[in-house]
């Protein structure tokens, strides 16, 4: 139990206790119980309006100090346990506050959560799992709350104060994820956090199909649109069951990475640094060098553009990221001899 609550219920505990003793030492004394009850409140409590009865025995007397001794000590004691609960727990509410506005003051390259519904709470859960760096913002308590208490780095206020932004470190953030249900505000997000970081990555929840171009319009990299996603995912359980199936193994659990595993392939982010033998050339001399161990899926140019399944001329220059799928030991070999560096890897847990 907590020191001051446990101050607090001894101090109640003594307090009833020596009531319930003066009354009864009164009543003993030949007093009514009302009379006992006035007597008890007025000697404790200091009212001073003066004696039901004249005390005239001294042990009456002693009785009378003693009553007014434990009850101001005991009301003073549990007074005291109140006050300090009441002030531990504005000073641990500061502490933790100012704690977590230095743990988001250094954060780098991390993730901006705009919102903790269910979108937000299932990104934040997987950011968490892959141990990327976030802070969640939102303007509802209650969500905070559950947030916290899963120790993430939350912060109140409405996402579209620039001031909020950047209290979450939005110049130093690498991505922002706005997953609010409300189209209007994840544009007004997007335009704000756009006007605050050029260079930011912004990812953009959109309910109608309608928005994405206005999402993408006020600066969003990625609109997500979970409606249409939804929609898909049972288009293609009714037109492709047999291929889902293969995917969704392992009574659901499996996704595509843990399934390329166990065929020992696996999807990799390979970075080219300045000193890259691969400045200069093009994708097809990846392939070509990689002697048909991997493909590659995807080219992340330094621009910041993405060009999905990029043809064999497409020229490499320093800063691009080549996706490639291939096997589990030749990526890593690749990469060192060709002063690439690995930025991600997409694999399950090999079984």
């Amino acid at each position: 139990m907590h020191p001051s609550l446990r101050r607090l219920l001894i101090g109640t505990v003594f307090f009833v206790t020596t009531l319930v003793v003066a009354v009864a030492g009164y009543t003993l004394a030949g007093w009514t119980l009302l009379e006992a009850i006035y007597m008890v409140v007025i000697t404790i409590f200091g009212v001073g309006y003066g004696e039901v009865r004249p005390i005239e025995s001294p042990t009456l007397r002693v009785f009378t100090i003693l009553v007014i001794i434990a009850g101001t000590s005991s009301a003073v004691y549990m007074v005291g346990g109140f006050v300090q609960m009441i002030t531990e727990g504005e000073i641990n509410r500061a502490l933790g506050a100012r704690r977590m506005m230095k743990e988001v003051e250094s954060l780098r390259n991390h993730v901006i959560i705009c919102g903790y519904g269910r979108i937000g709470q299932i990104l934040a859960r997987k950011m968490a799992e892959a141990r990327q760096p976030f802070v969640i913002v939102d303007s509802s308590h209650d969500r905070l709350e559950q947030a916290e208490a899963k120790g993430y780095l939350v912060l109140h206020g409405n996402a579209n104060d620039e001031s909020i932004l950047q209290t979450a470190g939005i110049d130093r953030a690498r991505f922002l994820a706005t997953a609010l249900p409300d189209d209007a505000s994840n544009v007004f997000i997007t335009l704000t956090a756009r006007s605050l970081n050029p260079d930011l990555i912004i990812l953009a929840r959109g309910e109608y199909p309608t928005t994405e171009k206005k999402l993408r319009q006020a600066g969003a990299d990625h609109v997500v649109l979970p409606a249409t996603i939804g929609a898909l995912r049972m288009a293609h359980m009714i037109t492709h069951p047999a291929a889902l199936d293969f995917l969704d193994q392992n009574d659901g659990g499996a996704n595509l990475n843990e399934v390329l595993a166990k065929l020992d392939v696996q999807i990799d982010e390979l970075a080219i640094l300045p000193d890259s033998h691969l400045v200069g050339g093009t994708v097809g001399d990846v392939e070509v060098r990689g002697k048909g161990t991997f493909i590659v899926i995807a080219l992340r140019q330094a621009s910041g553009d993405t060009m999905i399944h990029p043809t064999h001329a497409t020229p490499l220059e320093a800063g691009d990221t080549i996706i490639v799928m291939g096997h589990r030991g030749d990526i890593p070999k690749f990469a060192q001899h060709y002063s690439l560096k690995r930025q991600m890897q997409y694999r399950g847990a090999r079984h």
